[in-house]
Formats: structure tokens, C-alpha cells, sequence
């Protein structure tokens, strides 16, 4: 508790594990990018990867709102069902390259470290967000990037008043004088930077703001070479020249990037045709007649599409028919699914959609959910996703 740390040097650490691991990665120019499934198993530390992913959406939400027109109606149904359907498609080929990667990677790595270092202000920025007005739905829907210390940010949310009402003032006093009260249920720093140290060396004294600042966190510097005397015949030895010492460079930390706003619904959108997934300045520029090219006018709105806190939409409510599971669950639902039905385990997620594809009918499908998987996975108090599920698979077999 009284312990001070250094956001600076947290943000200075990021960047220096993101370079390493990214050399180790993207060294040969053969490297593939990173698809989905890559970037959460990119690093050993599960609370990493999530705030990656976490970005990624954010990206693509800020993306998606400055896809507007005044010369089309994009609150029309079939626009929406067309554009939700192309994003859904885009969120399956996922392509990062070391360029667009790195700088996610090192932001969610300080971002990791700031959790335990401070965790009112990351109450703020990972759990209430951009968000104007949160409510109970959001803040439950935020811990699902969340891995260190989730159960006492759960807890945390079960005491708050069941209301619609709650201000981002209030959340943040609450929260404070929750932290006050249960300070000593949170992870230790040391548990995490022993897990950081296998990737990249680092101590408890490197972060702390009076701390000493470790070998390790400074660049490597040339050894001092001291000048050799030189003897001339007859002539007295002349004083061999002070060494020359390379001082190192002073590393200041420029400020923490803070991931573009991610909008509390995420408006109507345009489908660009971009080069890649990943969303960029350069994307706005794109003339909208080739976004539009993008759209297909048949497709169908899939559910809980990119919405990190968002009530429900009329897709969700009465979404038609769909051909495969796998097709209609979007990226925010799948990395939903695998967190919190599958316990992070990716194949695991994979494989037993695979098997509810193959099912002939619904009432098999359902089965498999209810028994096997539920008991498998041990679903009894997961009925919020559970639910999700056996809605997609009655859309499927509608």
C-alpha cells in the first residue's frame, strides 16, 4: 500500500519487452502477421493478450464511427444487417504485422503493470472506459479483458446499487473507497513481475518512482577505452590520455497512448474495403462508393456485434436464420465465449462449435450444450452466455 510506482517506467517497460518479443517473432522477413488466435497466445501472460485484443476492438469501433453520410441512409435495416455482416466476415482474418502490433502489444503490457501499480486509475481507463453513462451491464461486460484480480473487480461490481443511474463520479468515489477497504485481496507486484522477468528482466525496484534504476533497464553502453602511451626514443613517456567515458542517455518516458474512445453504441457504419483489418488514419480517405462496394445486400445481422457496452439491438432480438455457428458469432461473442465458457482455451472453443455445426438438429444441439458442455465447463452460473448460444443455435436451425 505504501508502496509508490512509476506509470512512466511501466509504459518504459512495455515498449522494451514489446521490441524484444517482436524481434524474436517478426525476425526472419518470412514471419507471418498474427491472426485472432495468435495474438492470444502471443505471450505467456493471459492479462496481456486480453488488452490487446481489447485495443483491437476499440480500433475498430473508432473506425467504424466515421463511416457516415449525409447522402445515404445508413439507419435503414438492410444497411445495418449488410455492413454487420461484412465487419463480422472482416473480424476473422485479423492480420498484424509488426508495424501495426508492437505498439499494442507494449501499450497493453503497461497497461498489465498499472493494474496492480494503480488500480483506481485503471478502474478508470480499462473498466468505466470512454463511456458517458456506464451501467451495471457495461462495467460486468469490461471484466471480460480483465485477468488480474477479476474476482475483486467482480466483487466490487456485485455491491453496487441495482440502478440505472450511476454516475461516472460516483462509480469512481465507490470504487476508491471499495479499494480502501479490500486493498489487501489484490495480487502482489512481485507474483507479476517474477512472470514479466522470464520474458524480459525486471525487479519491484525498477518500477518504483524513488527506486534505483536497474542495469537491466538501460541500454547497453561500449566499455570505457583508455588511450595507450606512447614511447619515443630519447624523450621522456609522455601521460597516457583520460579515458573516455560513454555516459548513458537519460530515458524519459513520453506520455502513456491512450486507445482511441470506443463509443458506448457503436452507430450505423459504411464497410470500407481495406488493405488489412486493422483500422488506420489512412482508412477515412477511402471514397465511400468503395466502401459500399463491400456491402452485400443479402446478408444477415449477426448478434452482439463489437459492442463492448451496448444494450441490445433489434439483430440480437430477432436475428434471422444463419447457416453455421461459426459464421454468425462475431469477434466480441467469440472472444466472450472462449473467456468465459471455455476458460480461455481457444481449441477447446473451436472444436465444440465445429461439433454444433454437425448436428442435424436443434434439439441435439441443445443437448450437447446442456449436458455435455455445461457439465464439462461447469456453466451453472454462466447463463448470461450459455443463453447467447442456444439463441445463435436457434437461429441456426430456425
Amino acid at each position: 500500500m505504501n508502496d509508490k510506482y512509476s506509470l512512466a517506467k511501466c509504459a518504459q517497460y512495455g515498449r522494451r519487452l514489446a521490441a524484444r518479443l517482436c524481434d524474436q517473432h517478426f525476425a526472419g522477413s518470412s514471419s507471418a502477421p498474427l491472426d485472432g488466435p495468435a495474438v492470444l497466445k502471443f505471450t505467456p501472460v493471459r492479462q496481456i493478450n486480453l488488452l490487446v485484443v481489447r485495443q483491437l476492438l476499440g480500433q475498430w469501433q473508432a473506425e467504424t464511427a466515421r463511416l457516415r453520410s449525409p447522402y445515404f441512409d445508413f439507419e435503414a435495416a438492410p444497411v445495418q444487417a449488410a455492413l454487420t455482416q461484412f465487419m463480422n466476415v472482416l473480424s476473422r482474418h485479423i492480420s498484424l504485422g509488426r508495424e501495426a502490433y508492437e505498439p499494442l502489444l507494449a501499450q497493453s503490457t503497461a497497461d498489465t503493470l498499472s493494474l496492480v501499480a494503480d488500480p483506481v486509475g485503471s478502474f478508470q481507463r480499462l473498466v468505466l472506459g470512454h463511456a458517458e453513462d456506464p451501467t451495471l451491464t457495461t462495467l460486468r461486460e469490461s471484466l471480460r479483458y480483465i485477468d488480474i484480480d477479476k474476482p475483486f473487480y467482480q466483487g466490487f461490481i456485485d455491491s453496487l446499487p441495482n440502478s440505472n443511474d450511476l454516475s461516472r463520479d460516483f462509480l469512481t468515489h465507490r470504487f476508491e473507497l471499495y479499494h480502501a477497504a479490500n486493498y489487501k485481496a489484490h495480487q502482489p507486484m512481485q507474483r507479476l513481475v517474477t512472470e514479466l522477468s522470464a520474458l524480459l528482466p525486471l525487479t519491484t525496484a525498477d518500477l518504483l518512482e524513488d527506486g534505483p534504476v536497474s542495469a537491466t533497464t538501460a541500454p547497453p553502453v561500449p566499455e570505457p577505452v583508455a588511450a595507450t602511451p606512447v614511447t619515443a626514443p630519447a624523450t621522456p613517456v609522455p601521460a597516457p590520455e583520460p579515458p573516455v567515458v560513454v555516459t548513458p542517455p537519460s530515458f524519459v518516458a513520453p506520455p502513456v497512448p491512450v486507445a482511441p474512445p470506443a463509443p458506448p453504441t457503436p452507430p450505423p457504419t459504411a464497410p470500407p474495403a481495406p488493405a488489412r483489418p486493422l483500422p488506420n488514419a489512412d482508412a477515412a480517405n477511402v471514397p465511400l462508393h468503395e466502401k459500399l462496394k463491400a456491402v452485400q445486400p443479402a446478408a444477415a445481422p449477426l448478434a452482439e456485434t463489437l459492442r463492448a457496452s451496448a444494450s441490445p439491438s433489434l439483430t440480437e432480438r430477432s436475428g434471422p436464420k444463419v447457416e453455421t455457428l461459426r459464421e454468425a458469432i462475431s469477434i466480441n461473442q467469440r472472444f466472450s465465449f472462449i473467456n468465459e465458457l471455455f476458460g480461455g482455451e481457444n481449441m477447446d472453443y473451436h472444436a465444440a462449435i465445429q461439433h454444433l455445426d454437425s448436428l442435424p438438429t436443434a434439439e441435439q444441439a441443445r443437448a450437447y450444450v446442456s449436458g455435455d458442455l455445461s457439465q464439462r465447463y461447469d456453466w451453472s452460473r454462466k447463463e448470461e452466455h450459455v443463453n447467447k448460444l442456444l439463441k445463435l443455435i436457434e437461429r441456426k436451425f430456425a
